[in-house]
């Protein structure tokens, strides 16, 4: 594991950059910015379109180490270049900004009130490649839609079992089981989801470290304990839906969580604006996320 990299991840103001779409919230991501469907035939033009608009966002002159402590790539953009060089090397060399991988497949069907994470057999292959890409860490997210101890268990659970698959790679896993922000039951879902989380801690092999990505919760720092346990690196939070206003006002509320937004970071963001526009607009969008961040 880069001792550097790891060092910016642990202790750095700032916050992760979600730019992980995939294929099934690619073309609403292009929708929003101003990329109407239709605008590409197949698979591999809606990805090179979507590949433009994150290689824009990582150029922008805003878009640097200080106050983006890392960005989160789909494998896709993992796999693709930037000015002829890999997307992870370019990130750390070229903007200081420590890149993470998302590795999951999607959602399996719902089942007790969650969904699961489908299979990953070739995950260790993909983990080999990110490793020699230059890669610090990966991302894998499951959904609770219900407070049902059950299906909690069952997301915890699978999670901390590929965490751990993850770790023997020497690459950093960040655990994001994700609690549907419209549900009646979130607060109740986000309890039993902390004493999920507390007992599992103690299954990760001695002297490492997982991260946590974590809806905002409904009651202002639930997660300190996770975020005060040694066994975790970093907490950082999702969107999840929220707007920006939104979400930055519920991240302030949380002491020592950051960002890690997705939508919430592009909104706003337009491919018919000129660099100029662009760069602006990024640019508030990521002085905003950076002081919800260090607010907390």
């Amino acid at each position: 594991m880069n001792k550097e990299m790891a060092a910016q991840a642990a202790g750095k103001d700032g916050f992760i950059a979600a730019l992980d779409q995939s294929g099934g919230s690619t073309p609403k991501a292009l929708k929003l910015y101003g990329v109407k469907e239709g605008s590409w035939s197949n698979d591999a033009e809606m990805f090179d379109l979507i590949h433009g608009m994150r290689a824009r966002i990582i150029k922008s002159p805003a878009f640097t180490g200080d106050k983006v402590m890392g960005a989160i790539l789909f494998e896709q953009t993992m796999d693709r270049d930037i000015d002829g060089t890999p997307t992870a090397q370019f990130l750390w060399e070229k903007r200081r900004v420590v890149p993470f991988l998302k590795v999951d497949k999607g959602l399996a069907d719902e089942k007790d009130g969650v969904r699961l994470m489908k299979p990953m057999p070739d995950l260790d292959a993909l983990l080999k490649r990110a490793v020699a890409k230059g890669v610090f860490g990966t991302k894998m997210r499951s959904v609770i839609d219900a407070a049902n101890p059950k299906g909690i268990a069952a997301v915890v659970d699978q999670q901390f079992e590929v965490g751990r698959q993850i770790l023997t790679h020497g690459l950093m896993p960040i655990i994001e089981p994700e609690v549907t922000i419209s549900i009646a039951d979130k607060a109740a879902a986000e309890d039993i989801l902390l004493a999920e989380i507390r007992k599992h801690l103690d299954g990760v092999p001695a002297g490492r470290q997982v991260m946590l990505k974590l809806t905002l919760p409904t009651k202002a720092n639930l997660y300190k304990p996770l975020i005060d346990d040694p066994r975790v690196m970093r907490v950082v939070a999702l969107s999840g839906g929220y707007s920006r206003d939104d979400a930055n006002a519920r991240l302030a509320q949380n002491k020592g969580m950051i960002a890690s937004f997705s939508r919430a970071l592009t909104e706003g963001l337009s491919a018919q604006q000129s660099d100029a526009e662009f760069d602006a607009a990024l640019g508030s969008a990521i002085d905003s996320i950076f002081q919800a961040s260090r607010a907390g």
